[in-house]
């Protein structure tokens, strides 16, 4: 079993709150070229935004996470069945998943041995998709202060995985590669969302861990100044990058290199 490096679980209810939603585009789109629509499994479901989203498209829905508390907190729907269990060894029967989505959490994994659950579970031709998003745009002077927040003042908290994001692109992918189309988390927020939004970040709960301060005290005056009317709702985009790759027989899969940041 691999340990379970558990961030999220402290604020699950923060999480499944303030967290963006994934454009159903993404999901019709991954239906589309699943070699068929009876079986997903949403891995580390977190609030279950991805596997919601699956439903509509696919007869029935896994979602699995390692914590407690994400699950209890996970949104219900009568096509997903949640568990608690860790990526790397899911419990779901050999070759009987025709897609395996990975949103926002790759980073967390073993890569060697969640890809070889990954292989052991896909049918032939099942389809294996992950995606991820940084840093969020709404105009030039919120993004400066979200960004120096990011990088300065939550920086050194951040865990090493999340390093992995930001090269999420170039993470080992031992599947036959599909090109993708591009898409786009969007919402619309006021500025109490986007701080709930923040509050939920790894890196913000890790530096009240160790200082017993909140480090939004050093951005919230400026971001506030940047944001105007605080009720106001502006327009939120996270661009998104998707990978997606096919289960062939006899893919390889090799362990990747332990990255350090």
């Amino acid at each position: 079993m691999v340990a379970f490096k558990d961030h999220f679980s402290r604020q699950a209810t923060d999480y499944a709150k303030f967290r963006p939603g994934y454009p159903q585009k993404l999901f019709d789109y991954l239906g589309s070229i699943a070699p068929s629509r009876q079986l997903a499994w949403d891995c580390a479901t977190g609030n279950g935004q991805a596997a919601v989203g699956l439903a509509p498209v696919f007869d029935r829905v896994i979602a699995t996470d390692a914590s407690e508390k994400q699950i209890a907190n996970a949104q219900s729907h009568k096509i997903v069945e949640y568990r608690v269990a860790p990526a790397e060894h899911s419990g779901i029967g050999t070759e009987t998943l025709d897609l395996v989505m990975v949103a926002q959490a790759l980073h967390w994994f073993d890569l060697g041995r969640f890809y070889g659950e990954v292989r052991r579970v896909l049918k032939n031709n099942g389809v294996f998709a992950a995606s991820a998003y940084n840093l969020l745009h709404v105009e030039p002077a919120i993004d400066e202060v979200v960004n120096r927040y990011y990088y300065e003042v939550v920086g050194p908290f951040w865990p090493p995985e999340r390093k992995l994001v930001e090269q999420f692109a170039d993470l080992p992918f031992p599947f036959h590669k599909i090109d993708a189309p591009k898409f786009e988390m969007t919402a619309q927020w006021n500025l109490d969302h986007l701080l709930g939004y923040l509050q939920t970040w790894s890196s913000t709960q890790r530096f009240i861990a160790a200082t017993g301060a909140d480090p939004l005290e050093q951005i919230i005056d400026e971001l506030r100044s940047a944001w105007g009317d605080p009720d106001g709702a502006r327009r939120v985009s996270w661009p998104l990058t998707l990978r997606v790759g096919a289960m062939t027989q006899g893919a390889a899969v090799s362990s990747p290199p332990t990255k350090k940041r």
